[in-house]
């Protein structure tokens, strides 16, 4: 009889560099696959962002039970955990300036997406393994319909949420940063990196102050760019935006407080 063999050079992550019957093949990798699922039992559900890391995604997905944890946040791209009741629902939003990845790892349901919130005009049936592209500017919206909870992750780019952020229920709307011993990080900058991100927006207010606006308008105007720039905008876009607001009368209470 003559028997066959195979070779698996380095570096591939489940084979040794070493000769392998080919019976013995498939029992070889489901030993390794079970240490490799083994020591994920054992990771820390946490934001590992900002260095190398190697997980088993679909084991982290489905041990998460929290509505949503970050385990890796960067500087241009964000990983969050996620975990959706039984007739539940991610809840319906949008992210200006952020493409978004989401993965189905355990359960079903139903995706919704659309130009604005009242026409959610794509609709598709997800279940395992289902990967789902949602286009920056895209409402959506990610409904569970099974009898179990609905495991996924979600891929931001860029992120979309603090460091360390982990909600345990829909409900909780306040994050909870888990990883305090690290330096500060919010939506991927650090405090002093968002003043000097939105430093436009200083200066355009001084302007206003020496042009005699009244200071109500002036904070008015301002806060909502500081809004529209933590939900993704530029410091530009958001200026524009606001501004065009006030001047095609979209805003109301805008024009108010600039003629008072």
């Amino acid at each position: 009889m003559i028997k066959v063999y195979y070779f698996y050079g380095y570096p591939n992550p489940y084979y040794n560099n070493m000769y392998i019957y080919p019976d013995e093949r498939q029992l070889y990798f489901n030993s390794m696959m079970r240490n490799h699922i083994q020591n994920n039992e054992n990771l820390r559900i946490k934001d590992y962002g900002g260095s190398p890391f190697v997980v088993n995604i679909k084991e982290a997905s489905i041990r998460n039970k929290t509505y949503r944890t970050a385990i890796w946040t960067g500087e241009h791209l964000q990983v969050t955990l996620m975990s959706i009741n039984v007739g539940d629902d991610i809840g319906l939003e949008v992210h200006p300036n952020t493409d978004q990845f989401l993965r189905i790892e355990q359960g079903q349901g139903i995706v919704r997406m659309g130009g604005s919130k009242e026409d959610l005009n794509f609709e598709k049936q997800i279940h395992d393994n289902s990967a789902i592209f949602v286009p920056a500017g895209t409402w959506h919206n990610v409904i569970n319909t099974g009898n179990k909870p609905l495991k996924l992750y979600s891929i931001y780019a860029p992120p979309n949420h603090p460091f360390g952020t982990v909600q345990a229920s829909k409900s909780s709307s306040t994050p909870v940063n888990n990883n305090s011993n690290k330096e500060v990080n919010v939506f991927g900058m650090t405090p002093d990196e968002w003043i000097m991100h939105t430093e436009y927006l200083v200066n355009e207010g001084l302007e206003d102050v020496k042009r005699g606006i009244n200071a109500t308008h002036i904070l008015q105007e301002f806060i909502l760019m500081g809004v529209l720039v933590g939900k993704g905008y530029s410091p530009e876009k958001a200026y524009e935006t606001v501004e065009e607001w006030e001047r095609t009368g979209e805003s109301k209470l805008l024009q108010q407080s600039k003629n008072m």
